[in-house]
């Protein structure tokens, strides 16, 4: 039946309310209303449509998402879209494509890292998309280790140009998204030699393509790099390899706000201190733990209403099915996730308050707090990506069967969202980085050195090696005081176990080197602290709306009582927890998920996603999942006929024994 809310009930039984948590959600009531207005433009738009993508071929697949990306800058303009509405529009046309490279990754690339005169050329051509951009940096033989890119850029000072080349095959670049078809120009990183010496990596802007015909340039090899993992996915993105045989450009297309060419070839820094360059790689970061929350509530959005939904067992007197999302081994596995979603969301907010603040230093020549930003948008990029990566996967399992159809969602979700473990710095990569941070900052301990920011626990070091939690009752791991101090207590105390590990190591790098995968732990550790943290903070503020503080205080012991559980080897081993003290946290976790379980269809819907955006059967608002799945089985192309294409040449000799004649 179309109209019915078979998920009514659920709504009903919800203790706060859902409109004003939809604003919490957002930031903002601004900010929730953009949104609003944007998801329901583009799920009313029939051009917007994205029912059926998992079963297109690729070719089709490509020009369907060239399409969507054209027609969605024709209502940008038709619209007067503002920069922040056409974002938004972008995000909940829900496919990946060219324009999130130019907008996500060129044009902040020319901001960040071009002169006033480059940005006044080039930023005004992007904006107007007369030219497309992507961000080439990684290559076919190295990603993380950006100082071991091989591609050069050789100045020659009788032209006045540079030399782009890949002089090797591994120095190929390799994934960058919008270059394999599309792109008419890219951000390329390569090493910078004048007069025979090496000057590092550098940006260049290269033109790659014609804007006449499209046909690439002289000297410039390009091509697409081949399916992705998944359905639909990611495969509507042309990720492209790219060849340069000593392609020459001005010396001009040189990103040259911290460090520049002279026409004599001389190599020298600008006044701009180098440090602004890393102001890009926070923004990028930021951003990429904003969409960490998203991905991952799409997720539980689906399995939660599904959960409730799905009966299976527990039938009394031929009384209905129990709802799986009353089974305890359900919610010890959905809740914590739905806890993340709201944690990472909250922490991704208070990320792009520190990019404000990073930025408006930075500009001042204040770099005082570049390196705690570093660290904390590197980790947090990994504790939050890795997570969604595996949250959404388990979301999957959550739904049973019927997750792994791609009418539910979920795999084209996780086959969307994986790559963001890997993509602007691998995650074990970017842990090993927060690790050497927190060994600096060990080290500095005792030296007079302020502590600030998310390491100012460290400045209260010989009380967290000393003290022991306190909890007497299960009820006492709700106190916030005590939940700070077990996490700062656990993150000193291995941060300086591998401190002191590393000390009897002649060679630090070889101690760093055999201890990696402790330092790893030892960055999650301060990490998760940092989310605990924003998260208890985020509560002290003022929040509007009948219960919604009350729930958000539920979700936030659910998401730290659930790390207490699921890492209790940490606490205990550093000797700051008992077993019974771990084991009452346990004991009020599993109280929390009873307090959560009346308001989870509610908490999911203050996401406020369209069905459309969704792209769910399974996660529909309405619930009325089985008719609908019977429906879309029935538009898979195999059933466009009763007898399948090739049942005459295989299938039938098969059955009449004719196998001998058969053309096999």
């Amino acid at each position: 039946m179309e109209g019915v809310d078979y998920l009514g009930d659920e709504r009903k039984k919800a203790v706060f309310d859902v409109e004003a948590m939809k604003i919490v959600w957002a930031g903002s009531r601004h900010a929730f209303e953009v949104s609003d207005r944007i998801a329901k433009l583009v799920a009313n738009d029939p051009g917007f449509r994205k029912d059926g993508r998992t079963m297109l071929p690729r070719k089709e697949l490509f020009k369907n998402t060239l399409r969507k990306a054209a027609y969605a800058w024709k209502r940008i303009i038709e619209l007067r879209l503002s920069e922040e509405e056409a974002s938004k529009l972008r995000v909940y046309v829900d496919e990946p494509a060219y324009t999130d490279l130019h907008w996500g990754m060129f044009v902040p690339a020319i901001k960040g890292q071009g002169t006033d005169e480059q940005q006044a050329k080039w930023l005004p051509l992007a904006y107007k998309m007369q030219i497309i951009g992507c961000y080439a940096q990684t290559e076919l033989g190295h990603g993380s280790n950006v100082q071991g890119l091989e591609t050069t850029a050789t100045f020659d000072p009788h032209t006045d140009e540079f030399v782009i080349h890949s002089p090797t095959l591994t120095s190929s670049k390799w994934w960058p998204g919008g270059l394999g078809k599309v792109s008419t120009h890219a951000i390329v990183y390569a090493r910078l030699i004048t007069d025979g010496k090496d000057h590092g990596i550098h940006g260049f802007i290269v033109q790659l393509r014609s804007l006449e015909d499209h046909s690439s340039l002289p000297g410039i090899t390009v091509a697409d790099i081949g399916m992705k993992f998944g359905n639909g996915a990611y495969n509507t993105m042309d990720n492209g390899v790219l060849r340069f045989d000593h392609v020459r450009i001005p010396r001009n297309q040189m990103l040259m706000r911290v460090s520049q060419v002279t026409r004599e070839g001389k190599y020298k820094q600008s006044d701009v201190p180098r440090q602004l360059v890393y102001g890009t790689m926070v923004y990028v970061r930021q951003t990429i733990v904003a969409d960490a929350s998203s991905a991952l509530s799409r997720a539980v959005c689906i399995a939660t209403r599904y959960s409730a939904v799905r009966r299976q067992f527990g039938s009394q007197n031929g009384g209905p099915e129990t709802q799986v999302i009353d089974y305890k081994t359900q919610q010890s596995r959905l809740f914590p996730l739905l806890a993340s979603a709201y944690a990472f969301r909250f922490v991704g907010e208070w990320l792009k308050w520190l990019y404000t603040d990073v930025t408006q230093r930075l500009q001042a020549n204040d770099f005082s707090t570049l390196p705690e930003a570093h660290a904390c948008t590197a980790g947090l990029k990994s504790l939050t990506t890795s997570a969604t990566a595996d949250g959404i996967e388990e979301c999957r399992k959550l739904c049973g069967g019927h997750g792994y159809l791609c009418s539910s969602g979920l795999p084209e979700l996780f086959a969307v969202y994986v790559p963001a473990c890997t993509y602007e710095g691998d995650n074990t990569v970017l842990l090993l980085q927060v690790a050497r941070f927190l060994i600096k900052t060990v080290s500095q301990l005792g030296t007079g050195k302020q502590m600030v920011g998310t390491t100012a626990y460290m400045g209260r070091m010989e009380h967290l090696m000393q003290c022991r939690c306190d909890v007497q009752r299960a009820e006492d791991w709700l106190k916030p005081s005590q939940v700070i101090e077990a996490f700062e207590a656990r993150a000193a105390r291995m941060s300086v176990s591998c401190a002191r590990n590393l000390s009897k190591f002649a060679n630090p790098e070889e101690g760093f080197a055999e201890l990696s995968a402790d330092l790893v732990e030892a960055a999650v550790a301060h990490c998760q602290l940092i989310v605990v943290s924003k998260f208890i903070e985020k509560l002290q503020q003022d929040i509007p709306g009948e219960g919604v503080k009350q729930q958000l205080e539920v979700l936030c012991g659910v998401y730290y009582l659930f790390l207490v559980h699921k890492h209790q080897g940490d606490f205990l081993s550093t000797s700051y927890l008992t077993p019974k003290q771990a084991a009452l946290a346990n004991d009020q976790l599993r109280a929390l998920y009873s307090k959560v379980r009346p308001n989870a269809i509610a908490l999911v819907d203050a996401f406020n996603y369209t069905d459309h955006y969704l792209g769910s059967i399974l996660g529909r608002y309405d619930g009325n999942v089985y008719p609908k799945l019977y429906e879309a089985a029935w538009k898979d192309p195999l059933n466009e006929s009763v007898i399948p294409d090739g049942y005459h040449e295989y299938v039938r000799p098969l059955l009449k024994q004719q196998l001998h004649t058969a053309k096999l």
